[in-house]
């Protein structure tokens, strides 16, 4: 009778066989995102808006609560994956920029950050600086700050990523464009971009030599190269947004409008999930079908990516995201993380502490009226012309995107250098032109002739200078004739008129060209923060509680 046993070499080979033909379980990717940090190392204020439409203010962020949310996090996942938007660094507060923003570096490289796409504002100091950052090292153009919080500094252990910036004089990009991070088993390929327009948003000396491609494009033109090396998910990092209606944590929102949405419905199908930046604000929503995220600004936010992948295959089959309010005391922090924190805000107290004036009110704000002034954007304004008044400015000019925060004051009306640095982190200096009456003219139109211009954008004028705009006109013709005036004096188109404003303006910054027109200019060394900190404390008191509340109605709208 044959044998029924079947030799033990032949069971061997069939269940080896059995094993490497057996499906393998889908995988569940887990990845945290964050955008537009701008060097908010402790809690700031957000204000919220919840799925009933009501405003909520609280105080959200800072690095002690990201470091104990990603901690629990990690506790779940161990492999879980952090990635970013951009701006990580500039606009900071003092606590950051007084050291070159050194501490927020550090601070993303404790909180595990694998990549992040660059941001115009990386831009800030130039690329040296960037690159630096990146890098490591003291060879800065800011030696007043680097390495002055510890002896050597050693840079980004993260890596920046643009796919879509070139240096002109190479032909190579200036950063990486990609990068693939192996997780569980899944090559998971990161592409970064930085919005095209950055050289509208950033000092044109600060991006010489650079230029900056269609970010769709670019990307698309990276997926085969990515494929080529193995990845198999692709996530687009993108440093430009949109905004919305629904609430930063409503899933799947259909109301997603601006630049980020023309973008993402260019992009290359494989790419199934967009993390976006530069508008601070929080939303979840889809564009034909794919992910399209962002979460606010200054880490008020992390956004929670959980994406299911078969391994073999790398098909991705769900997204899911939620946005996650951090609230300090919600997660314990880690405390190496604390330690640093306490370290640099005692090392940075003395200064930051250093009173500079009192105001009579507890905050100057910086929100617009109507007409698109603000009660800071005022203070400011007159604050560069009378630093430059003895060098023949009449009229001053501000950009509002350069009032980053109101200014403060402790209970006793008291405003610190803190408080001061917080308003205008970036450290521009003021130069001085002469414009023509027709030129300030046309200045003044540019404000509604900017690629996706909004009142927010109304450029703050000095005490003296009055004008009328009327919305209802078209783009080009909204100033009322004879309005513009000087000292209750309409401008005269063939008069010349010195002018200053902070040298960001100064070269065309923020779509306003005419800027870049002005003659006789003079470039001086003054910072408009020193600017500003010389008027209030040789003012004192001399702020009425008003200021606080309404602006001057030197710029009005016709109704």
């Amino acid at each position: 009778m044959p044998s029924r046993r079947f030799p033990l070499a032949l069971l061997l080979a069939l269940t080896l066989a059995g094993c490497a033909t057996a499906p393998r379980a889908p995988v569940e990717l887990n990845i945290v995102a964050l955008n537009d940090f701008h060097g908010n190392l402790e809690p700031s204020k957000y204000n919220y808006k919840g799925a009933d439409g009501k405003t909520e203010t609280l105080r959200a962020g800072g690095i002690e609560v990201l470091s104990g949310a990603l901690k629990a996090w990690r506790a779940e996942d161990k492999d879980l994956l952090v990635v970013g938007a951009g701006d990580l660094v500039g606009a900071s507060p003092a606590l950051s920029s007084m050291w070159a923003d050194e501490p927020s570096i550090d601070a993303m490289n404790m909180l595990g950050l694998s990549a992040s796409a660059l941001g115009n504002h990386e831009f800030d100091a130039g690329r040296k600086e960037l690159l630096r950052q990146q890098n490591g090292g003291c060879d800065s153009p800011r030696p007043d700050k680097a390495c002055k919080l510890a002896p050597g500094f050693g840079g980004a252990r993260f890596a920046y990523l643009a796919t879509n910036v070139t240096d002109s004089a190479t032909g190579k990009l200036l950063v990486p464009g990609w990068r693939i991070e192996d997780v569980k088993g899944v090559k998971v390929g990161l592409v970064g971009a930085v919005l095209q327009g950055t050289a509208s948003v950033a000092m044109s000396s600060a991006i010489a030599g650079l230029t900056f491609a269609d970010e769709a494009e670019s990307i698309n033109k990276a997926v085969p190269q990515m494929r080529a090396a193995g990845a198999q998910v692709l996530i687009a990092l993108i440093h430009e947004g949109g905004s919305t209606v629904d609430a930063p944590d409503q899933p799947d929102c259909a109301n997603l409008k601006g630049a980020i949405v023309d973008i993402a419905k260019k992009l290359d199908p494989a790419i199934r999930v967009v993390v976006s930046g530069h508008s601070h604000t929080g939303y979840l929503c889809k564009v034909d079908g794919r992910l399209v995220s962002q979460a606010d600004a200054a880490g008020h936010l992390l956004t929670r990516i959980k994406m299911t992948v078969d391994p073999a295959s790398g098909t991705v089959q769900s997204v899911a995201a939620r946005n996650i309010i951090l609230k300090p005391g919600d997660y314990a922090p880690e405390p190496q993380v604390s330690a640093f924190l306490a370290n640099v805000k005692e090392r940075s107290r003395e200064q930051l502490a250093r009173p500079i004036a009192r105001l009579g009110v507890t905050m100057v704000a910086r929100k617009s009226s109507e007409a698109g002034e603000s009660p800071l954007g005022d203070l400011i304004a007159d604050a560069i012309v009378a630093k430059m008044r003895d060098q023949g400015a009449q009229i001053g000019f501000m950009n509002p995107g350069g009032i980053r925060k109101d200014l403060e004051a402790n209970a006793d009306t008291t405003t610190t250098y803190g408080h001061a640095q917080a308003v205008l982190p970036f450290g521009n200096t003021l130069d001085l032109m002469d414009l023509t009456g027709a030129q300030i003219r046309a200045l003044l139109e540019q404000q509604w002739a900017r690629p996706a211009a909004s009142e927010s954008m109304v450029l703050q004028v000095s005490k003296g200078f009055s004008y009328r705009w009327d919305e209802k006109q078209p783009k080009g013709s909204r100033i009322v004739p004879g309005s513009v005036k000087l000292n209750g004096v309409p401008l005269d188109d063939n008069k010349t008129y010195r002018v200053v404003a902070n040298n960001f303006l100064a070269e065309g910054g923020d779509n306003f060209p005419e800027f870049a027109k002005g003659t006789n200019r003079v470039a001086t060394p003054i910072r408009d923060l020193d600017a500003l900190i010389e008027y209030l404390g040789k003012t004192p008191d001399a702020l009425a509680p008003s200021a606080s509340l309404a602006a001057s109605a030197r710029i009005e709208k016709v109704r």
